[in-house]
């Protein structure tokens, strides 16, 4: 019975130590695995700090571009508006100046009028002088002819023509 119970103790023990060396096993296994997947992890997590670390370089790049791009956009805003603040002062000094120009140019349209009514005017007193000077030299030549053809009474003068003209002179004033 006592080497019954040997051999089954020896059993007993050798199959413990199996299975203690196959926990053993299995433990060394599992831990090998889980240091493995650690360091791919660890490896994975450096790689995510390297990424995250080029992403805020980046972004702070992005960030700089932007202010100075803000800063560009606010000057080019303040240049447009100046530009158009001083378009419109231009615009408004040639306004100004072509109504000027437009009011000399009605000025310059009535003293036009004014002057070629003067010399309308002039132009009827020269005509009518002219008519005038034409109907002297009529009454001269027909005098001149009586004195040529010796003595002639005074019917045969009376028997010439008179001339019939209307001289109206009209008043005029000077616009100096």
């Amino acid at each position: 019975l006592a080497a019954a119970l040997r051999e089954l103790r020896a059993q007993y023990e050798a199959l413990a130590a199996r299975n203690l060396q196959a926990a053993e096993d299995w433990y060394r296994a599992r831990c090998a695995r889980l240091h493995e997947r650690a360091a791919r992890s660890q490896e994975a997590v450096r790689a995510s700090r390297r990424e995250a670390g080029e992403c805020r370089r980046q972004l702070q790049a992005r960030l700089v571009e932007m202010e100075s791009l803000r800063g560009a956009h606010q000057s080019l805003e303040r240049q447009l508006q100046e530009l158009e603040e001083r378009h419109s002062a231009e615009a408004a000094g040639l306004q100004d100046t072509i109504g000027q120009l437009e009011d000399d140019l009605r000025n310059t349209k009535n003293e036009m009028a004014q002057h070629l009514r003067e010399y309308q005017d002039l132009l009827n007193v020269k005509m009518a002088l002219d008519i005038e000077i034409a109907a002297y030299r009529k009454l001269l030549e027909g005098e001149e002819t009586l004195f040529n053809m010796g003595s002639v009474g005074l019917p045969a003068l009376n028997s010439l023509p008179s001339p019939t003209y209307s001289f109206q002179p009209r008043s005029f004033s000077s616009s100096t």
